[in-house]
């Protein structure tokens, strides 16, 4: 027995060293369930993660039998069982024994593989403090019944996931914090030195081609007037995506704004109840930025239909104009435009991006990220 918990002692202070030193949250979950299941008697392991809506997403796995696995572990993606619908309401706060796993149950009975004589699992909250973050199920064959000693072990593992999950989540939030202070000490950078440049340089132009009566004169200067004001227009949509105005009232505020600053005309349309985490909203922003300079430059038109809209567990963006369009070749996007930036930032969030154009019928551009 004092052999056993000097083991879980150094377990322990292991997985602490190691989630002390982790940054990225993905790679902290798998190293620390990883650690676990090697050093205890426990042969599987999971972690769901569950938003506040109730949504649960596998977060990490560590040597899941064959039938688990199967279809891209679809068993644990989808549907419900006890554990979840006992944290979902509030009833599950300590380490428990599971009579029986909802979803081993199912694998059996779909005949998807082996379970490697696995039955029960114990599962324990991941919490800091108040908050909670999702769950900890292990397992091991045969075992139908955890000891205290083996639930104290995967409560005191939970905690340090749990801490650790806060810790990265608040540095990830000094970071933002930190970026946009950033933006705005370049965006107010920009507007007090270049943009008043910019700005006093159209004003001499202008001066200088009402101040003489030689044509070639004149038109240089009004050509320096009209360079002048491209970029001064050029600089205040660079300062803008630095620091869009109206972003902390909701991304369609934001853009909106920025449409009436190209002098477009945007209509807007939300459909259903949204609430997105900063890193969508920004990826939504960007892509909007982009899509409304294209429209501006190239279509045409000024008329921009944009509509935003919740599917359930992804939300939806549509920008439509009924401008020249372009012939569109998804394996030679037009680098001048833009696309292989905003497809880049969609498929870094795990999104889907699809653009359809055609010579005189418009371009409407689609994307759809999971939240």
């Amino acid at each position: 027995m004092q052999e056993e918990a000097l083991s879980n002692i150094e377990l322990l202070k292991e997985i602490a060293e190691f989630l002390n030193n982790e940054t990225d949250q993905c790679d902290m979950l798998h190293g620390a369930l990883k650690k676990l299941i090697k050093g205890t008697t426990f042969t599987t392991g999971w972690i769901f993660f569950i938003e506040g809506d109730g949504k649960h997403q596998l977060a990490s796995y560590e040597e899941l039998p064959e039938s688990l696995q199967h279809n891209g572990c679809e068993l644990l993606h989808e549907g419900g069982c006890w554990c979840v619908n006992r944290f979902r309401k509030g009833k599950l706060t300590k380490a428990s024994n599971i009579i029986e796993c909802q979803r081993i149950e199912k694998a059996i009975e779909e005949k998807r593989g082996k379970t490697n004589d696995i039955t029960y699992h114990a599962t324990i909250p991941l919490q800091s403090g108040d908050e909670a973050y999702g769950l900890l199920n292990v397992a091991a064959p045969n075992k139908t019944h955890f000891t205290k000693d083996e639930l104290a072990l995967l409560e005191s593992v939970a905690f340090q996931i749990g801490s650790a999950i806060k810790r990265i989540a608040l540095t990830k939030k000094e970071q933002e914090v930190a970026l946009l202070a950033e933006r705005n000490r370049l965006a107010r950078d920009l507007h007090d030195s270049v943009n008043q440049l910019l700005f006093s340089l159209t004003l001499t132009a202008r001066g200088g081609a009402e101040m003489t009566d030689e044509h070639e004169v004149k038109e240089t200067f009004q050509t320096v007037q009209t360079l002048a004001q491209e970029a001064l227009s050029e600089m205040r949509a660079l300062i803008w995506q630095l620091r869009p105005h109206g972003l902390e009232n909701g991304l369609v505020e934001a853009v909106k704004g920025y449409s009436d600053m190209l002098g477009l005309r945007l209509q807007p349309k939300v459909e259903g109840v949204i609430s997105l985490s900063s890193k969508v909203e920004e990826v939504l922003w960007r892509v909007s930025q982009e899509a409304l300079n294209n429209c501006k430059k190239h279509s045409g038109v000024l008329e921009i239909s944009y509509l935003l809209k919740d599917e359930g567990n992804k939300i939806a963006l549509v920008i439509e104009d009924h401008g020249y369009g372009f012939q569109y070749d998804e394996e030679q996007p037009l680098a001048s435009i833009g696309i292989g930036s905003m497809r880049e930032r969609v498929k870094g969030m795990g999104g889907v991006f699809q653009l359809e154009s055609a010579l005189g019928k418009g371009t409407k551009l689609t994307v759809k990220i999971p939240y």
